[in-house]
C-alpha cells in the first residue's frame, strides 16, 4: 500500500467519524435541550406508582400588561406516601411514625389500613424532598414513597371559574370546568411508555418518540392578573356588603373581545375544591345563568331607534308616569310623569314609558331584528365550557305587551357575557366581536400558535350612530348624581339596571328581589375598556347606581392609572 492510498484511507475515515460525531452531536442537542421536558419527565417514570402513571399537564399563563406570563396553572412536584397493609406489622405505631412528618387524619389512616388485602393505599399526598427523606431514613416496614406531581394554581382563587379544576375519570385526572376542561385535550399529555436507556433514546428516530407532541402544549390567556385582582376586591367588597346571592364582572377590550379580567361570586379555593360544601359554586354564572337586567338594556334599543331613523336624540314625547299596553300599566321607576322629554332624557332619567315610545316608533319586527342582530338568543363562542343562550322567544309573541315589556329590559334575558358582546357593539362602532380568553398555544415541540378571532365588521349599527350612543351614554353618566362622578380628562359613558328578579314558576316577579347591573366604557369615543358588573339580589339597597357606581368608579380609576391611558379631552 502507497502512502497516497494510506491517506486517502485515513481522510474517509476521518470523514466518516466526522459525519457521525456531528450526527451524535445533534441528536444529544435535540434531546438534552429541545425536547429536555419530555425526556425528564420518561426519566420521572421510574419513580412511578405501581399503576405505572405520574401526572403531567400543560401550564395555564395569565398576561401581564407588559405581555410577561404569570403561572395560573402549573404542575407541582414531591413525592406521596402509599402503605401495603400486609407489611404494616403494627398500624397504631406505623401512624405515630409518619405523623410528625405531615397532617395525617387518624381516622381515614385507620380506614385505609384496614383493608387487608390491599397492597397498595395512598395516604399523604404533596411532600417536599425534605420530608420525603426524613420518612424513608425510618424504614418502616409496609411504607413507600413515590414520585408525586400535582395541579396547583399559584393564585388560589384567583379566576377560579375562569381556570377550572382536575378532578378523576376513572383513572385519569381531566379538566372538569373552565379552561382546564375546554382545553384539555390541549393541556393534557400522554401517558408515554417507561423511561427507555438514555442511549437507545439517541439512536433511535426522534420523531417515533416525540410523536403527538405537537397536539399538547400550555395556554396563554388574555387574563391580567393585577386587573383580574382589583376587579374580584371590588366584586368581593359589594358582594358582601351588600349581601347579595350572587355577583360578577367583565373587563374586556369592545374592539377585540379580549377579556382582561372575569369572575363570578361566591368563588372559591382551587388547591382545595375538594372542600367547597355546594357543587354549585362551581358554576361560571358569566356564561351558564340568563338574568334578566332591565334599564341597561335601554341602550341597545335606543340605538336599534337611532339607527333606523325611528327617533333623533331631541324627538319628545309626553311622559306621563305611567302607559297602558293591553290593559297592563308601565310605571316610570318612581311613577312620576316628567312632562315633555327627549330621548336624551330618557335615558338619563331611565324612563320605562320613553322605552316603550320608543319600541313603538321602531316598530316590532325591527325591533326583533336588532336584538338578534346583537347576538342575543345566541351563544358568543366564548372559550369556556357550558355556554348558555340567552331568550327572547317573548319577541316572536303577537302581543304588545311583550315588546313593550322588552324595551326596557323585562322579559328577555341573556347571559353576562351575552350582555357585554351586544354593548361593545353599539359602542365600538357597530362590529361584532367574540369575547375570548386564550390568545396562544405554546406546543411542546417549541412551535406556538397565535389564535385568531373573527371581528364581523357587518355594521349591526352604522358607525355614526354609534358616536350617537357614545355621546348619550356620557351624558347619563355625567348626569349621575349632578354630575359628582364626572372626570375631567376623560369621557366615560354608561348605564345602570336595576330588575325585578322572575319567580321560578315564570308567572311573575319577586317584588323583594332584584338584580343591580352596571355597564361602562372608556375612554368613550375610542373605547379601550368596557366593565360590566352586577349583583343578584343585594339586600339593603334599592338601585344599581347606589350599589354598584362606587365600585365602577374604583375598577375605573385602577384602569387609567395602571394601563396610563392618555386622556382624551
Amino acid at each position: 500500500m502507497n502512502l497516497s492510498s494510506f491517506q486517502s484511507r485515513i481522510r474517509i475515515v476521518s470523514i466518516l467519524i466526522l459525519i457521525f460525531a456531528i450526527i451524535l452531536i445533534s441528536k444529544l442537542f435535540f434531546v438534552q435541550i429541545i425536547h429536555k421536558n419530555l425526556y425528564t419527565n420518561k426519566a420521572d417514570r421510574q419513580y412511578a406508582t405501581p399503576s405505572g402513571n405520574i401526572f403531567d399537564r400543560g401550564s395555564i399563563f395569565f398576561t401581564k400588561k407588559d405581555n410577561s406570563l404569570v403561572a395560573a396553572g402549573t404542575v407541582s412536584s414531591g413525592f406521596k406516601i402509599a402503605i401495603n397493609v400486609k407489611n404494616i406489622i403494627d398500624v397504631d405505631k406505623t401512624y405515630e411514625s409518619l405523623d410528625p412528618y405531615m397532617e395525617l387524619n387518624y381516622e381515614a389512616f385507620l380506614l385505609k389500613a384496614s383493608k387487608k388485602n390491599d397492597p397498595y393505599e395512598e395516604v399523604a399526598f404533596h411532600l417536599s424532598k425534605e420530608q420525603a427523606t426524613e420518612i424513608d431514613n425510618l424504614k418502616i416496614p409496609g411504607v413507600s414513597i413515590f414520585k408525586d406531581n400535582w395541579r396547583f394554581y399559584p393564585g388560589s382563587s384567583l379566576a377560579s371559574h375562569t381556570l377550572g379544576f382536575l378532578a378523576y375519570k376513572g383513572d385519569d385526572k381531566v379538566g372538569q370546568y373552565g379552561l382546564e376542561r375546554f382545553y384539555n385535550d390541549t393541556l393534557s399529555k400522554p401517558k408515554d411508555v417507561a423511561y427507555v436507556n438514555f442511549f437507545a433514546e439517541v439512536f433511535s428516530n426522534i420523531k417515533d418518540s416525540i410523536k403527538d407532541v405537537k397536539k399538547q402544549g400550555d395556554i396563554v390567556t388574555t387574563i391580567e392578573p393585577n386587573t383580574q385582582h382589583s376587579l374580584e376586591t371590588e366584586l368581593s367588597y359589594a358582594f358582601q356588603k351588600w349581601n347579595a346571592d350572587q355577583a360578577g364582572g367583565i373587563i374586556m377590550n369592545p374592539q377585540t373581545g379580549e377579556i382582561y379580567a372575569i369572575s363570578g361570586m361566591p368563588d372559591f379555593n382551587l388547591n382545595k375544591f375538594g372542600e367547597v360544601k355546594n357543587p354549585s359554586i362551581y358554576r361560571n354564572i358569566m356564561v351558564e345563568d340568563v338574568l334578566e337586567f332591565g334599564s341597561v338594556i335601554k341602550p341597545l334599543v335606543m340605538s336599534a331607534a337611532l339607527d333606523a331613523g325611528a327617533v333623533m336624540p331631541d324627538t319628545t314625547y309626553l311622559d306621563k308616569g305611567m302607559v297602558t299596553v293591553n290593559k297592563k300599566d308601565i310605571y316610570n321607576f318612581d311613577k312620576k310623569g316628567r312632562g315633555v322629554v327627549s330621548m336624551q332624557t330618557v335615558l338619563d332619567q331611565s324612563l320605562n314609558t320613553g322605552m316603550v315610545f320608543t319600541e313603538n316608533k321602531l316598530g316590532h319586527d325591527k325591533f326583533r331584528e336588532y336584538m338578534k342582530a346583537y347576538g342575543i338568543g345566541n351563544k358568543t363562542g366564548i372559550d369556556l365550557p357550558n355556554e348558555t343562550s340567552g331568550l327572547i322567544k317573548n319577541l316572536e309573541s303577537p302581543r304588545d305587551i311583550e315588546y313593550a315589556n322588552a324595551s326596557f329590559g323585562q322579559g328577555i334575558a341573556m347571559t353576562p357575557i351575552e350582555a357585554v358582546k351586544a354593548f361593545s357593539s353599539i359602542i365600538n362602532g357597530g362590529n361584532a366581536i367574540t369575547p375570548h380568553l386564550v390568545k396562544q398555544i405554546r406546543y411542546n415541540d417549541g412551535t406556538s400558535k397565535i389564535l385568531e378571532y373573527p371581528i364581523a365588521k357587518s355594521g349591526i349599527i352604522k358607525e355614526e350612530t354609534s358616536e350617537t350612543i357614545n355621546r348619550m351614554l356620557v351624558h347619563v353618566f355625567e348626569a349621575y348624581d349632578g354630575g359628582a362622578h364626572k372626570f375631567e380628562h376623560y369621557s366615560v359613558g354608561s348605564k345602570t339596571g336595576t330588575a325585578q328578579v322572575a319567580m321560578e314558576n315564570g308567572k311573575g316577579y319577586y317584588t323583594d328581589r332584584h338584580t343591580h347591573s352596571f355597564f361602562g366604557y372608556f375612554p368613550a369615543y375610542d373605547p379601550q375598556f368596557i366593565v360590566f358588573i352586577f349583583l343578584k339580589n343585594p339586600k339593603g339597597v334599592q338601585y344599581a347606581s347606589q350599589s354598584l357606581i362606587p365600585s365602577f368608579m374604583n375598577i375605573t380609576k385602577f384602569l387609567l392609572n395602571y394601563y396610563n391611558v392618555p386622556p382624551d379631552r
